[in-house]
């Protein structure tokens, strides 16, 4: 895959098990972040990103520590961390196909992403919808073990 210039920003979870690296041409201003509202993500208050332009490379330490969580329609991998508890990502599809979107508070900077969260709910859509509106909206995403 091609290497992505731009902006780079890293982050975690609390216990650093979990490392990201997100790439992106953009300003985190300019970023749409996204609050689902199914019940995982309210429950979590996550607010998530994701630029299909841009590239997060996800590193585990430890792949005990690390809990692939699937609900609904299973088609996608929320990541989060055993031991400190922090959902830092979301993976679907495998390999080169993979894509993720990615948890604001899981960076380091994640104060920069100022703009105003946009409710989301895709309760309405069936698995095949699902999958493709990831293929399309999510980013590229690359997964490594210490």
């Amino acid at each position: 895959m091609a290497v992505q210039t731009g902006t780079m920003h890293t982050g975690g979870c609390h216990c650093d098990n979990i490392r990201l690296r997100f790439s992106t041409e953009l300003d985190p201003s300019q970023i749409e972040v996204r609050a689902c509202q199914c019940s995982f993500c309210t429950k979590h208050g996550a607010r998530a990103f994701a630029d299909p332009d841009g590239r997060l490379i996800i590193s585990v330490k430890d792949a005990r520590r690390l809990r692939k969580y699937r609900f609904g329609l299973e088609t996608a991998d929320y990541l989060i961390c055993r031991e400190c508890g922090v959902y830092a990502a979301a993976i679907a599809g495998e390999n080169d196909e993979a894509r993720a979107i990615l948890i604001v508070n899981a960076l380091d900077d994640h104060r920069a992403f100022t703009g105003e969260s946009v409710l989301v709910d895709f309760d309405w859509e069936n698995r095949a919808e699902r999958q493709a509106r990831r293929r399309l909206r999510w980013m590229p995403v690359e997964m490594s073990f210490a």
